[in-house]
């Protein structure tokens, strides 16, 4: 009783929860970004996002033009990557902190024409919400891409057991995606001081889930267990062997057809040849007989085979 009292809670709230509504206008292109904008749009504020002149500076025609540097890496070869090639462009601290003021900017004003569209759709404020929802991800995109060499950098020092390169970076990347998500500017660190802090914890998280994912399952993976495709492939056998049988009973006749009952099989279901299986009106017109008869004929030569397989198994 409890337990659908609770359930039908949780069914109530999920349906009192407010659904973004897609307004009539918008192309198929907007429409399928609109519908990647969730309903609750979370920033971290500052104090020059009240101010008027705040778009002008961040994303006007003045403001400032960051390039961002291009990072390239193979996490399947930790050992192959070269470390001469000398120091790489990074964003320097006012690059960084432009970066996330238009990050977090974007998604506040986003927030703000999410709250209005929630109270009535309109196709102009649809499309002012697909422009800041397009700055925002092209803001996070950039901050990623720019200190991807974090993720890198703190997966070779990092060795857990029984876990490929691959995966740890994997999951310093995410680590990464989350501090983009929350880091304040205002506070005056440097994002590498709090994002190396945060990878490290997940690479932390990922090492004691994988010793107790061991401590409870120690064998290790052995081939000779994987399990035989056998019981998948043996419909698709059986159905060739069939299909080979009935080909050679038509051919040798050995279930007595007669040319009629032998024409329609074989258009029927196209079994000696590649072209394409008939209908019973297509194959009425060839032979001369209603689609009635056709059926007829064609259920008393399938009898006619099928007695003929029997014997031949039984015979084998």
């Amino acid at each position: 009783m409890k337990r659908t009292t609770a359930s039908r809670r949780n069914a109530s709230t999920a349906a009192k929860q407010p659904v973004l509504g897609t307004p009539q206008g918008l192309t198929e292109a907007e429409r399928r970004t609109y519908a990647r904008i969730p309903v609750s749009v979370d920033f971290v504020p500052h104090e020059c996002f009240s101010a008027v002149d705040t778009e002008a500076k961040l994303f006007g025609s003045e403001a400032e033009r960051i390039r961002i540097p291009v990072w390239t890496s193979f996490p399947e070869a930790a050992d192959d990557i070269s470390a001469s090639s000398g120091r790489r462009a990074r964003l320097n601290a006012a690059e960084e902190v432009a970066l996330f003021l238009r990050y977090n900017y974007a998604r506040y004003r986003l927030g703000k024409l999410v709250e209005g569209q929630l109270r009535r759709a309109t196709v102009a404020r649809g499309r002012e919400m697909i422009a800041w929802y397009e700055r925002a991800m092209k803001a996070r995109a950039d901050l990623v891409r720019a200190n991807l060499a974090l993720v890198l950098a703190m997966a070779k020092r990092t060795k857990i057991p029984n876990v490929e390169f691959g995966e740890v970076v994997s999951e310093g990347n995410m680590a990464l995606l989350r501090s983009v998500e929350k880091f304040d500017v205002s506070r005056g660190f440097k994002f590498s001081t709090y994002a190396c802090r945060a990878i490290l914890k997940s690479f932390n998280r990922l090492a004691t889930k994988t010793g107790r994912y061991r401590q409870r399952f120690p064998t290790e993976y052995d081939p000779e267990l994987e399990r035989s495709d056998w019981d998948v492939n043996r419909t698709e056998i059986q159905r060739r062997d069939s299909v080979e049988a009935v080909r050679e009973i038509l051919s040798e006749n050995r279930a007595q057809l007669s040319d009629v009952e032998r024409t329609i099989v074989m258009e029927r279901f196209a079994i000696t040849t590649e072209a394409k299986r008939k209908t019973l009106a297509q194959v009425g017109k060839m032979v001369g007989l209603t689609n009635e008869r056709v059926r007829q004929i064609q259920n008393q030569a399938l009898n006619k085979i099928r007695a003929a397989l029997v014997a031949d198994y039984a015979a084998a």
